[in-house]
C-alpha cells in the first residue's frame, strides 16, 4: 500500500511542475502572441521574460534561452522577434513532457471458464 501511496505522490508531484511551469508558460506565450498587436513592445518583452524563466525552472534551457533573445529583441525588430518566438515555440514543441517511467506490464493470462 505504501508504495503505491508513494508512485502516486510522486506522479501527482510531477504533474503539478509541470502543469506549474510548462502548461502555464505555453497558455501565456499563446496569449501574447494572439494579442500582440494590442501590446506594446515593452509589454511583450516582460511577459516574454517571464515565459523564458518559466522555461529554465522546467529544465528547458534551449528554448528558455531562445525566448530570452526574443524578449530582448522585441524592443529593437519585430521580424527577427517572431523568427526566435517561431524557434522558441519549435523547440519547446519538441521537448514535450517527459514520458513516464514505464512499468513493467504484467504477463497476461488466457481467462478459461
Amino acid at each position: 500500500m505504501e508504495i503505491t501511496r508513494q508512485m502516486m505522490r510522486e506522479q501527482t508531484l510531477q504533474k503539478f511542475k509541470h502543469i506549474q511551469t510548462c502548461v502555464l508558460a505555453r497558455e501565456l506565450c499563446l496569449l501574447i502572441r494572439s494579442n500582440r498587436v494590442a501590446l506594446d513592445q515593452k509589454d511583450i518583452h516582460e511577459c516574454c521574460a517571464f515565459i523564458s524563466e518559466l522555461c529554465k525552472k522546467a529544465g528547458c534551457s534551449e528554448p528558455s534561452e531562445i525566448c530570452q533573445k526574443a524578449a530582448e529583441t522585441v524592443l529593437t525588430t519585430e521580424k527577427e522577434y517572431l523568427d526566435l518566438c517561431m524557434k522558441s515555440c519549435h523547440k519547446c514543441g519538441e521537448s514535450r513532457r517527459p514520458s513516464r517511467k514505464q512499468r513493467p506490464t504484467p504477463e497476461r493470462t488466457t481467462y478459461v471458464a
